[in-house]
């Protein structure tokens, strides 16, 4: 090969619902980079060939997920790949797609809060792999059993959090009718040691009927109690004061006119 190419370093896998990218370091200058995919048991497979770039969406060589991949990066010349010499390369380390590819978010269809149930409906995410018919595989194509969802739910405006789980599409908790919930759905593959927890989906929150103390919390209602209660003694305080002093002037008026 050539010894002088310099060879990639700070190889890493990126993956979400099986979308898969690989990044590396430096940008070449003066030469180029080809990627080789290496399955255990699957035939070498060149993507990015002859690339500037420092990624390479692999997405499409890694359909077999439960394979376990590793990744040449190869440092050639323009015309490099034309000879029979072996170019120098880079190895990644090895990435099993089923295991390590992070679950994205959740997308939530539809939430209501009708007395005491909360109800949450919700789709999974989509993968980049398709059916013969050309529609998207989700990843519950893909983990079926292995794939569950948890909600976490909370009162408004309070720090408890609550959580339920379901294999299906669908969450149904009990709620305190009163009080507004908000809410958030990841997904969790159970299997797993390191990655069981997906992305969280945004965070919502219902919009049930609220009184004023829901609203502003009993806080400001003790303060406007106590100001109440300081002002009523002020005015009783005052009263009473006001009220020696005439019967003082008053006496002092009497005793001013028995003098004369």
């Amino acid at each position: 090969g050539n010894p002088e190419l310099p060879t990639a370093v700070n190889i890493t896998w990126s993956s979400i619902n099986f979308k898969t990218i690989l990044q590396w370091q430096p940008k070449p200058s003066g030469y180029l980079y080809t990627v080789e995919i290496h399955g255990q048991t699957s035939d070498t497979k060149k993507k990015c060939i002859l690339t500037a770039e420092t990624e390479c969406d692999v997405t499409d060589v890694l359909r077999n997920v439960k394979e376990t991949y590793t990744a040449h990066i190869l440092s050639v010349t323009s015309s490099g790949m034309d000879n029979f010499e072996e170019p120098p390369f880079a190895v990644s380390e090895k990435f099993t797609p089923y295991s390590q590819t992070v679950l994205g978010k959740p997308e939530i269809q539809n939430y209501t809060q009708k007395g005491s149930k909360l109800n949450v409906v919700f789709q999974d995410p989509l993968t980049p792999y398709t059916f013969p018919n050309g529609s998207f595989q989700s990843i519950r194509d893909i983990f079926q059993h292995d794939l569950e969802y948890k909600l976490y739910y909370w009162k408004d405006q309070s720090s408890g959090k609550k959580d339920a789980t379901t294999e299906s599409h669908e969450f149904e908790v009990s709620v305190d009718s009163t009080k507004n919930y908000c809410f958030y759905i990841e997904g969790v593959i159970p299997s797993r040691r390191e990655n069981r927890d997906g992305q969280e989906s945004v965070v919502l929150c219902t919009s049930v009927g609220r009184n004023i103390l829901d609203e502003y919390g009993a806080e400001v209602f003790i303060i406007i109690a106590v100001i109440v209660i300081a002002i009523i003694t002020l005015a009783v305080v005052l009263s009473v004061i006001l009220c020696k002093r005439k019967k003082t002037k008053a006496a002092r008026e009497k005793e001013r006119l028995n003098s004369v």
